[in-house]
């Protein structure tokens, strides 16, 4: 396959000799719903593919038995916008003390006793999840609410941190470096990565999730 396979939403890329990387042209049409959609069909309506890794816009599918036939089939999918209320939702506690609390809520131009609130009141999506096992990249705050990441990155942020950077809420599930606003803490974040549960991560792609302050949604 020597070209880029082209439809209305689809970029159909090779990624190296058994891979194809899937890029879709606007955000109304997440990587998380095509990976989903590419697994329904993956059992027998198309060439086989070995996995299928889903990233904020794009899609890769790596170990693929036909890359050519598979592209020519996937350039006229017509992907669908995912529906807010589609998809299970997982609650997850926290409390909202984070040290860059005051920050986050100055550039917000709130107090920082109303960031709970603020922040609490949305569903979020894991759009994709990186950088560690179990740690899922949220989707769902308005942009007036995106800020920046640290302009210095801490040397250890704590497991269970609740973090923003940019458009995407996240929870440490373990401690690691990292430069995002921390704004509160998981009580145990335990469940977000365990080996011993068939799907180890808590927080898959498509999964909805709301933030439960100790006192119930704020």
């Amino acid at each position: 396959m020597t070209r880029t396979t082209e439809s209305r939403l689809l970029h159909v890329r090779p990624a190296g000799k058994h891979a194809l990387l899937i890029e879709l042209p606007d955000a109304e049409r997440t990587g998380d719903l095509l990976a989903e959609l590419l697994r329904r069909h993956a059992a027998g309506s198309l060439p086989p593919v070995e996995e299928i890794v889903p990233g904020a816009r794009t899609v890769l599918l790596d170990g693929v038995g036909d890359p050519a036939e598979l592209a020519r089939r996937l350039a006229d999918w017509d992907v669908p916008p995912r529906a807010e209320d589609d998809g299970a939702v997982v609650e997850i506690p926290v409390r909202y003390d984070g040290p860059d609390l005051a920050e986050v809520a100055a550039r917000w131009g709130i107090g920082a006793d109303e960031v709970a609130a603020r922040h609490s009141s949305y569903t979020y999506r894991v759009a994709f999840c990186g950088f560690a096992p179990g740690f899922g990249y949220l989707t769902g705050l308005p942009a007036e609410l995106h800020v920046p990441r640290r302009g210095t990155p801490r040397t250890r942020v704590p497991a269970g941190a609740l973090a923003l950077a940019g458009p995407y809420s996240a929870v440490y599930p373990r401690a690691t470096p990292g430069g995002w606003q921390l704004i509160g803490t998981m009580p145990d974040p335990a469940p977000l990565w365990d080996l011993t549960r068939d799907r180890p991560a808590l927080l898959t792609p498509g999964t909805r999730v709301r933030f439960v302050t100790e006192g119930g949604t704020a």
